[in-house]
């Protein structure tokens, strides 16, 4: 799980938190005894929602940005389990799960370490990866698209329901992105993209295959998937974003063959892969400039792609 990224100093987020090494290896010592006195250290990352600690070789600690309740890192604890129990490639762990207190005001959590380089963020990946990646990434797919949904529905909040709800938040991407993408051609896609309706049907979904949640092994292939605490029921596209923010149109076109996705699960696709794109460019061009870049990047990969191009 070694996360490549910049070291940044301007806060992200409006109510970001902020700890150090000293403060998480207290922490860490103070909720999980059995881990005292192993080195702590802070992992240089581009993600945008935890900061991640290493502990010794063989777990990592996650403190949320943002307070956080128990309950919420329990449920996503939960998934983690789940997720890891179910994935073809190998998946973090959950250890357990620590309350806010005087020294950091959000619950937080320990996992196992799962080793592995991120899939780059600021630069594509040499041609010869994307159809292995391809392979695997169609492997894991399909693997959570077999998980029983046992009785659960989309939870109604972020991607993975209905396009419409995101209608506004499109506009206000859209409005803050002039000089980063070809707005107006964004704007006709996504009316374009967005009318296409929900299959009716959901099925088991990891929601964040994106760069920094995926570990290439030393050979290129897929070694390891992390961040899974969102896995859950939703458009069977939505891990499909995976196509556009990766892989080049070869690598997509055979991703596409292997799940055999037909036109209207595609642009679905290309639909929810453009909603979180748009967000990443404005939002973090001046506090995370690798997730901005990936941001900007797979917009413009949609832009050009020929399979989304028709009358």
């Amino acid at each position: 799980m070694d996360r490549a990224g910049a070291g940044l100093t301007e806060r992200m987020h409006p109510d970001e938190l902020r700890i150090d090494e000293a403060a998480a290896s207290e922490r860490i010592a103070a909720a999980f005894p059995a881990l005292a006195g192993r080195p702590v250290e802070r992992l240089r990352s581009a993600g945008t929602v935890n900061a991640l600690f290493r502990i010794g070789r063989d777990h990592a600690a996650r403190f949320p940005l943002r307070i956080t309740t128990s309950a919420a890192i329990r449920a996503e604890a939960a998934a983690l389990a789940e997720f890891a129990d179910v994935s073809p490639f190998p998946a973090p762990v959950p250890l357990g799960v620590a309350e806010a207190d005087a020294g950091y005001p959000s619950a937080w959590s320990v996992q196992t370490w799962v080793p592995g380089s991120v899939v780059p963020v600021a630069h594509d990946l040499p041609p010869q990866s994307h159809r292995g990646l391809a392979e695997d990434f169609a492997v894991l797919i399909c693997a959570l698209r077999r998980v029983p949904l046992r009785g659960r529905v989309f939870g109604g909040e972020g991607r993975g329901g209905a396009f419409r709800p995101h209608d506004a938040w499109m506009r206000e991407c859209l409005a803050r992105s002039g000089g980063l993408v070809d707005v107006p051609e964004v704007r006709a896609l996504w009316q374009t993209l967005s009318a296409v309706p929900h299959p009716g049907r959901e099925v088991m979904s990891h929601g964040d295959l994106i760069p920094p949640n995926l570990l290439l092994a030393p050979d290129g292939r897929l070694g390891g998937v992390l961040d899974a605490g969102s896995f859950g029921p939703a458009d069977p596209a939505l891990d499909l974003i995976v196509a556009w923010h990766v892989l080049d149109l070869d690598g997509r076109r055979a991703l596409r063959e292997r799940l055999g996705s037909d036109d209207a699960e595609w642009r679905r696709a290309a639909g929810w892969a453009l909603q979180q794109a748009m967000g990443l460019g404005w939002y973090y061009r001046a506090t995370n400039p690798e997730m901005s870049m990936l941001g900007v990047r797979t917009v413009r990969r949609i832009l050009a792609d020929p399979d989304l191009a028709w009358g």
